[in-house]
């Protein structure tokens, strides 16, 4: 009778034993880290920056005796206000701005269309009211197209005769770019041309003379999102 209990005694001792083994070759629940994920950049709000850049372009004068043409170029800079909407990866949004501008050329001896020994033109100054439509399936980048509206001023200047300036409504188009830099400050860099049609200076030349107003823009920008 004694053996029995003897026996079991020995048996629970093994068992206790082993269970630290047995324990050990059970598989273990395995825990991954929550991964995190960055939300994508929302362009929705509305925005004002400023912009700056260099404008190229051609001005043919046409009237009695001939015709000439100059090629205005220089810098302009302004500022800017628009609004965008986000709808999944597109980006629908409206941009005006207006810019001063040192935009101009000259010519000499281009016959009676230029006052007969030279004439000028200038664009003093450049308002554009445009549309935008942009893809944001590259996080923070946007490239976009752009078109509508251009207004500005024409200034026209022979060498004989009378200086005119006349604000004339015309259109742009365009492409470019834009990058998110922190949660509210964006850069881009666009390209506009820009067609103002002709103006008519009546000082200039014998009976007037219809001067054309056409120009690239190459412009850089900074904006800040509300």
């Amino acid at each position: 009778m004694k053996r029995l209990p003897m026996t079991m005694y020995v048996g629970l001792f093994v068992a206790a034993m082993a269970a630290p083994s047995f324990a050990a070759d059970l598989p273990r629940p395995s825990y991954k880290a929550p991964i995190y994920s960055v939300p994508g950049y929302n362009w929705t709000g509305f925005y004002a920056g400023i912009n700056a850049g260099y404008g190229f372009g051609k001005s043919d004068w046409s009237g009695p005796g001939g015709t000439g043409s100059t090629s205005p170029k220089g810098p302009l800079a302004g500022v800017t206000l628009g609004y965008n909407l986000q709808t999944g990866s597109w980006v629908w949004g409206i941009e005006g701005d207006i810019d001063y501008s040192w935009v101009k050329g000259s010519a000499v001896g281009t016959g009676l269309a230029c006052g007969g020994v030279g004439c000028e033109t200038k664009n003093s100054w450049l308002a554009t009211a445009r549309g935008r439509l942009g893809y944001a399936g590259w996080d923070r980048w946007l490239p976009y197209i752009t078109g509508g509206g251009a207004y500005g001023q024409v200034k026209m200047t022979p060498a004989v005769g009378s200086v005119e300036s006349k604000n004339r409504l015309g259109y742009t188009l365009g492409a470019g770019v834009e990058y998110a830099l922190l949660a509210n400050w964006t850069v881009k860099a666009e390209y506009l041309y820009v067609d103002l049609g002709t103006s008519n200076c009546s000082g200039c030349g014998v009976t007037g003379t219809d001067v054309t107003f056409k120009e690239n823009l190459v412009r850089a920008g900074l904006n800040y999102r509300f």
